[in-house]
């Protein structure tokens, strides 16, 4: 069984940063997919970023040039930086793994809250 766990999340103005970390316990292949939804209230769960275990990523368009995804394979980790923080960021973020690409995450964390507001 595969667990992930977040910190991170918190409170940030409009034009701040913050970073998200997340560490997997268990048995996660190193041909996992590593990434991060997240989700505002009354709306579906949205993939943020996501990136292989060769290092490819994708974002989406919203975050493209503000957030960077990166993965420490030695220690199971995956980090999203995220810069210029607008209030359309606020959320709950998820860790997930999954096995490609395209097929959804199979795992998820518990998620962290992310508030941008002045």
């Amino acid at each position: 069984q595969v667990r992930l766990v977040e910190s991170g999340g918190g409170l940030v103005q409009p034009g701040g940063s913050l970073r998200l970390s997340c560490v997997a316990f268990g048995s996660i292949g190193s041909g996992y997919v590593m990434g991060w939804y997240r989700q505002v209230p009354g709306q579906e769960r949205e993939l943020v970023a996501q990136v292989t275990s060769g290092g490819s990523t994708d974002y989406a368009d919203s975050v493209q040039g503000r957030f960077i995804i990166s993965r420490e394979y030695a220690k199971n980790t995956v980090t999203l930086q995220m810069n210029s923080l607008k209030s359309e960021d606020t959320g709950v973020y998820y860790c997930t793994s999954a096995l490609n690409r395209w097929t959804g995450p199979t795992y998820w964390g518990r998620g962290t809250q992310v508030t941008v507001s002045s």
